[in-house]
């Protein structure tokens, strides 16, 4: 691991004179861990060509000792930003990149301040997210596990439905079988809809109590070793009526059209048009209400945004999930979801769940 940070802080300088930086500022956990493998949740991490510096409080540095190796970690003794900007005051930096993202108005000022004039504050957005959207194959691997996992999870929920259970009952469960089988915890707040909530795609769980001849949604992600996973699975309590029936083909068709899409080499739009179309064929498309997919990683949404118009190209190791839908106000909704990894010949399920429609 100490050689797999190293490398990615090597590739990450080597963007430096390009952006016309010395040295770059992040203040994203993710991007921590990616370059570092400290995990702790306050802090900032300052790159340059030569060295790494952690700027972080009290709770973090015997933390920072044991999680990182070759970084420099600086104890701050004001507030985060005022001590970053202290710090680069007394550094040899000239140029610092920042994700202006990233940062607050609030924040930026006070940094400049305590930096004072001598440093030079150079915009520099998304460099270290863009190395993060193509994973190694230890990343990829541990991704398999955490979407195999999340398969396991929403299989157990859907034994859990029967009417007269509430959206929030199942919901517990589900972030309890997360934990269970070794999970950190939910990589977002689960969601679980019944009847006609299922029409909103980020349905939060109520005490609604499940009625038969009702649609469900359940989307839920796991993080297992700092990876995430996300998953959907639509099921109907009861008789499934033919509308319903022709509606999930239709989501299944698009889904399928849009993963066979997603090559190396393929525009993240006509990934997404690729569903569109499908749905458009039998009348559906003004019901997809939301892009197709996203980026999946360290973080549950990371670039490439699979949507419409997008014209970055999937590469080798780009993790992303593929989620077509539609929503109906007064039915309700289906949508499902997988997560597929994009290699160089090659496009990977990772999850593992039944896609077929399940009547119980």
């Amino acid at each position: 691991m100490k050689t797999l940070f190293h490398r990615r802080r090597h590739e990450l300088s080597l963007s430096f004179p390009d952006a016309k930086i010395d040295s770059l500022l992040t203040t994203s956990p993710a991007n921590w861990y990616y370059l570092t493998g400290f995990a702790g949740e306050s802090g900032a991490l300052l790159v340059s060509r030569e060295d790494i510096t952690l700027i972080t409080d009290g709770r973090f540095m015997v933390q920072g000792r044991r999680e990182m190796s070759g970084v420099r970690i600086f104890q701050q003794k004001h507030s985060l930003f005022e001590s970053v900007g202290r710090f680069l005051q007394d550094s040899r930096f000239h140029r610092v990149g920042f994700d202006p993202s990233q940062v607050t108005v609030e924040q930026f000022r006070s940094l400049r301040k305590a930096a004072g004039a001598r440093v030079r504050w150079i915009p520099a957005p998304g460099k270290v997210e863009r190395l993060r959207m193509c994973k190694d194959p230890s990343e990829l691997a541990q991704m398999q596990r955490a979407a195999i996992l999340a398969g396991e999870v929403v299989q157990s929920a859907i034994g859990l439905l029967k009417p007269g259970i509430r959206e929030l009952e199942v919901a517990a469960e589900i972030e309890y079988q997360m934990r269970k089988r070794g999970a950190s915890g939910p990589a977002f707040e689960t969601i679980v809809a019944f009847g006609e909530r299922a029409a909103l795609p980020h349905a939060r769980p109520t005490a609604k109590r499940l009625r038969k001849n009702e649609l469900v949604v359940l989307d839920l992600g796991v993080i297992l070793g700092h990876y995430c996973s996300d998953i959907t699975r639509t099921v109907y309590v009861g008789r499934t009526p033919k509308r319903i029936r022709l509606w999930y083909r239709a989501v299944l068709e698009a889904q399928t059209a849009a993963i066979a899409a997603a090559k190396s080499g393929a525009a993240c739009g006509d990934v997404d048009a690729a569903a569109r179309q499908i749905l458009g064929g039998h009348h559906l498309d003004h019901l997809f209400v939301h892009s197709t997919g996203h980026g999946l990683g360290l973080e549950v949404h990371e670039d490439p945004r699979v949507a419409r118009g997008q014209k970055k190209r999937l590469e080798p190791g780009n993790v992303i999930t593929i989620e077509p839908g539609v929503y109906s106000a007064g039915i309700g909704g289906i949508r499902i979801e997988d997560d597929v990894a994009v290699h160089a010949g090659r496009t990977e399920v990772l999850t593992r769940a039944p896609r077929d429609l399940i009547e119980i």
